[in-house]
């Protein structure tokens, strides 16, 4: 992969570490704040929310200025907004924060994968977005259970500190190594031709697909914490190697998919978002067995990154070129939209009386109707018909 691919994963190891850090400080932050565990697990909503509008609205207000300096911007939005986090005096003064950092994500996200694509050449696109989108398997390796042990030994606040200061790193090597000539020389799309992709009912379909998809795997991954302290059993130190475990499975699983999906798109995109389904639906039975419990932890991310290159690439395919930047950004906002669901119905199915150990079927009950959607729509290429428009 260019250098410059290596660059932007640098960026997305910034903004996944911050994504993720909260799942192991829920329980810091719910004590230290006086909210409950599901309020403290709508900081991960709101984040996703802010990801879902800014996404849209960034990448069109962005969408005539040079690519680099649109990155550089956004990674300087993200540092602010950590540095805000960490200086939080209360509950809704970080749920603001969250919100604020969450503006750059979407936009990095999605103008970073169509220079990754264009950056390489046929075959090895979905490759190069799996390069980036590895940013965040490290993320989940390193940084996450990073920050839950600063967190555990220094207070929650110190988490986002170190954060800010990833941020910054990934500034600077966003400045060096990405190229000042990248994209110029490419005239903006029109405006209505930008926007044109949102009429196209397959694009909708994968936006839906990637909502649905992700909304299962945080039914259960925002109160991960909880649930390997409450229905396992592990101590909350544990939880920490645990994440690592998970964490290595996302990097398989996220290089796993890429090649998948320059290989047999379609496929690949069935394929992975059933075995998604199947792994949550598998969790429940297994939750009260250390041993198994932590296997399918690492089997969870696998499937679930598995399915962001086969995801991100259709809807980029179905876009076409005049609307990749608006459609790739949208799908990023959409895994976030997903991320704000699965926290709200993990919320509410806590709140209902279901129990913690609930969570993986309700998760893979609506992974398994993006799993439908992703059929029909598979079905729709090869009958050659259109997808309708989803109104």
């Amino acid at each position: 992969m260019p250098i410059a691919v290596l660059a932007l994963t640098a960026g997305a190891f910034g903004i996944g570490t911050t994504e993720f850090v909260i799942m192991g400080l829920l329980l810091p932050i719910a004590g230290d704040l006086r909210v409950s565990v599901p309020a403290a697990g709508l900081l991960i909503s709101g984040y996703a929310l802010g990801v879902f509008v800014g996404a849209p609205l960034l990448t069109l207000a962005t969408r005539r200025l040079p690519r680099k300096r649109v990155l550089l911007a956004l990674m300087a939005i993200f540092t602010i907004g950590n540095i805000a986090c960490a200086l939080a005096p209360g509950y809704a003064a970080l749920m603001a924060a969250r919100v604020l950092t969450a503006l750059a994500h979407g936009t990095f996200f999605g103008v970073g994968s169509v220079v990754a694509t264009g950056l390489v050449g046929p075959g090895k696109q979905a490759s190069a977005i799996a390069t980036m989108f590895t940013g965040l398997t490290v993320a989940t390796l390193l940084g996450v259970p990073f920050g839950a042990w600063i967190g555990l030994l220094f207070g929650w606040r110190a988490a986002f500190w170190a954060v800010a200061a990833i941020g910054l790193a990934a500034l600077a090597v966003l400045l060096v190594f990405v190229p000042a000539e990248v994209g110029k020389g490419e005239a903006p799309a029109a405006l209505k031709d930008e926007l044109s992709v949102l009429a196209r009912g397959q694009v909708q379909l994968g936006l839906l697909m990637t909502v649905l998809g992700f909304a299962g795997l945080f039914t259960v991954f925002t109160y991960i914490q909880p649930i390997l302290t409450q229905v396992t059993g592990f101590s909350q130190p544990a939880v920490s190697p645990i994440l690592l475990v998970f964490g290595v499975g996302l990097s398989v699983g996220n290089i796993a998919g890429g090649r998948l999906a320059d290989r047999r798109p379609a496929p690949a995109l069935i394929g992975t978002i059933a075995v998604l389904a199947v792994v949550l639906a598998l969790m429940t039975p297994v939750l009260h067995v250390k041993t198994a419990a932590v296997l399918v932890v690492g089997l969870l991310g696998a499937a679930a990154f598995a399915t962001v290159a086969p995801l991100q690439l259709r809807v980029l395919e179905k876009a076409g070129g005049a609307g990749q930047n608006l459609a790739s950004s949208l799908n990023i906002a959409a895994f976030n939209l997903g991320n704000a669901l699965g926290a709200w119905a993990g919320g509410v199915a806590i709140d209902q009386g279901a129990g913690l150990a609930a969570l993986p079927l309700v998760g893979a009950a609506i992974t398994g109707i993006g799993l439908l959607l992703a059929m029909w729509s598979v079905r729709r290429d090869r009958t050659g018909a259109a997808a309708p428009v989803i109104s």
